[in-house]
C-alpha cells in the first residue's frame, strides 16, 4: 500500500494510549513503501507526542520519507489557503492536500475525516482516504 501519511496517523502508530492505535498499527502492516509526508506534519507529530525520537524512528525505520518541499509549491499552497480561509486549515493540512495533488494514486491517511472531506484536490476532486471506522 502507498499512501500519504497525516500528523494523527503518526500519532496513533506511536502512541498506544491514543483511540486509533490498533487501527494505526493495522494500515502501517499493509504498507508496501515508505509513506510520503511533508516536514509540518512530522513537527506536528513530535509536539503532539513530546518526542522526536519517535518521529524520527519512523523515518529511519522506513514507514515515511519527506517528500515535500514547500518553497516548491508556495504559489499553490498560497491559493489553498486562500480558497479554504474559512475552515481555517493548517499548514501541514495545506502541504497535504498538494501532496494529493502530485500523488494522486496515493490516499491521505489520516484520523481527521472530517477535515479531509472538505478539501479537495485539483479545486474539484475528492482526496482518496483512509481513516478509521466509524463517525
Amino acid at each position: 500500500m502507498r499512501g500519504i501519511a497525516d500528523t494523527g496517523f503518526l500519532v496513533a502508530f506511536a502512541s498506544a494510549n491514543d483511540a486509533h492505535h490498533d487501527w494505526a498499527l493495522n494500515v502501517a502492516s499493509r504498507v508496501t513503501e515508505p509513506l510520503l509526508t511533508c516536514e509540518a506534519v512530522l513537527s506536528e507529530a513530535a509536539f503532539n507526542l513530546n518526542d522526536s525520537h519517535r518521529v524520527l524512528a519512523m523515518i529511519r525505520d522506513g514507514l515515511v520519507t519527506v517528500a515535500f518541499d514547500c518553497n516548491d509549491h508556495l504559489h499553490h499552497l498560497e491559493e489553498l489557503a486562500r480558497r479554504y480561509a474559512d475552515q481555517h486549515p493548517d499548514f501541514a493540512d495545506l502541504c497535504l492536500i498538494r501532496m494529493s495533488e502530485l500523488n494522486p494514486s496515493h490516499a491521505v491517511i489520516t484520523t481527521d475525516r472530517r477535515d479531509f472531506q472538505v478539501y479537495r484536490r485539483n479545486k474539484r476532486e475528492m482526496i482518496p482516504l483512509i481513516c478509521p471506522p466509524g463517525k
